[in-house]
């Protein structure tokens, strides 16, 4: 089978690996990268990963790179350490600090940690390989690896008592119609015993034709303890497809929380390699689509070693005319003896229109184990509705609130108070409800 690449996209990746400065390892993995993407091309229907969601329309654009751009944050903390990333580049945060260091490949020392982590290009064992993201798996993470014009690189040290946060916004300077493209990678590193918490969000300035093929790669050393929330909350007029993936090693604590609001087309593989015993991992998601929002999160975890915990629960609430796709894999391998996980995907439909796809799977090498996993789909029931309104609230206001608590399980998970209150915030007004 021939592979589909857009001539536009094409012209991209050629323009960016002819410019590529910067270290020896990197030109080598750009080069790699994009005779990969070149060879799988953009992922097709038929393809089972990608069953539920086309990228014919994405595939069909004419793409061009992101232009230089300014553009505003959204924060959530008052007292946190802020990253901003404009159109892929680091435009605020760089410093270097006793627990913390925020920069990219310009500096030396965060260099020499990237070639750890990003140098490998070629197929390696996932069992050895310090990457994250392993090439060849993902063909637009690939891409991104190709075309990316700063990595924001983040190294954890200790205990930092500030929220970090980066915030990816992709804009123009102009309000003026364009289809451009924005590869962010970002490479977090915890070093062992390390405890800190970490928003990342994703937001559009302004509302025009654009992509957002972002990557994210997570190494959760020995000991450490990290809390990461993944926001994406962009217009509906952008595709955003989005690759996190995270190792994890012995006695660490990984808790993971996705938030989806925004986007036409929305599309996340995440992933955890439980690479080391005594591992707690958490692997939530809450989702809300409306109006013709096309929502899709592949998620996977592999128990790798034994005595290990992991706990997944996805909340869909999917409204109007909008589909959301669930794919959530557990696997638990031949040596992961002792291992406990748990999943749990719920869906709640708002409308009859409305579209879940819902595939928990669960693959058990192992024999001494307790797994879990179910899926259930419903709405709202009439009951508490009535009593609600008999009360004197708004039909709105009712089911909003209803909602709310539905998705509030997952929420009320994190321990970062201030993002706690605004995501509320948010998703009443998401609803369409201004506030309780």
């Amino acid at each position: 089978m021939v592979a589909v690449v857009p001539e536009s996209i094409f012209h991209m990746i050629e323009e960016n690996v002819q410019a590529t400065n910067g270290p020896s390892w990197l030109q080598v993995v750009r080069r790699s990268a994009a005779k990969r993407f070149a060879d799988s091309g953009i992922p097709k229907s038929s393809d089972e990963e990608w069953k539920y969601t086309s990228l014919r329309d994405f595939g069909s654009q004419p793409w061009g790179p992101a232009p230089v751009a300014h553009g505003e944050g959204r924060w959530f903390c008052p007292d946190s350490h802020r990253v901003l990333v404009v159109n892929g580049r680091i435009a605020m945060g760089s410093c270097s600090e006793a627990n913390l260091k925020v920069g990219g490949l310009d500096d030396t020392e965060l260099a020499e940690l990237a070639s750890r982590h990003l140098g490998s290009c070629g197929p390696v064992s996932t069992e050895t390989s310090a990457r994250t993201i392993e090439p060849g798996q993902h063909p637009l993470a690939d891409f991104n690896l190709a075309t990316f014009e700063e990595a924001l690189i983040i190294e954890l040290r200790g205990q930092v008592n500030q929220t970090v946060e980066i915030c990816h916004v992709l804009t123009l300077d102009q309000d003026k119609d364009a289809n451009f493209v924005c590869t962010p990678r970002t490479l977090i590193v915890a070093q062992p015993g390390s405890q800190a918490k970490l928003i990342e969000t994703y937001v559009t300035g302004v509302c025009s034709p654009n992509a957002f093929l972002s990557a994210t790669e997570v190494v959760v050393e020995a000991g450490a303890h990290l809390e990461h929330v993944r926001i994406q909350d962009q217009c509906l007029c952008s595709t955003h497809i989005g690759n996190w993936q995270a190792k994890q090693g012995k006695d660490s604590t990984y808790l993971a929380y996705n938030v989806v609001l925004g986007g036409k087309l929305a599309r996340l593989d995440q992933g955890i390699w439980i690479g080391g015993e005594g591992c707690t991992t958490r692997l939530d998601g809450v989702v809300v689509a409306s109006k013709a929002q096309h929502v899709d999160n592949h998620t996977r975890l592999d128990h790798a070693v034994p005595n290990c915990n992991s706990f997944e629960i996805y909340k869909q609430v999917v409204a109007d005319e909008a589909t959301v796709v669930f794919n959530g894999k557990i696997f638990v391998h031949q040596d992961a003896q002792k291992t406990d996980a748990k999943q749990t995907n719920q869906a709640l439909l708002m409308s009859p229109n409305a579209t879940i796809n819902s595939k928990p799977q669960l693959e058990i090498f192992a024999d001494d184990v307790k797994c879990t996993h179910g899926a259930t789909v419903g709405q709202l029931e009439d009951l508490p509705l009535f009593y609600m309104r008999s009360r004197g609230m708004e039909k709105d206001e009712a089911q909003a609130l209803l909602v709310y608590a539905f998705a509030a399980e997952v929420i009320e998970l994190m321990t970062i108070e201030p993002l706690k209150q605004k995501l509320e915030e948010r998703l009443y007004e998401k609803l369409g409800v201004a506030g309780k």
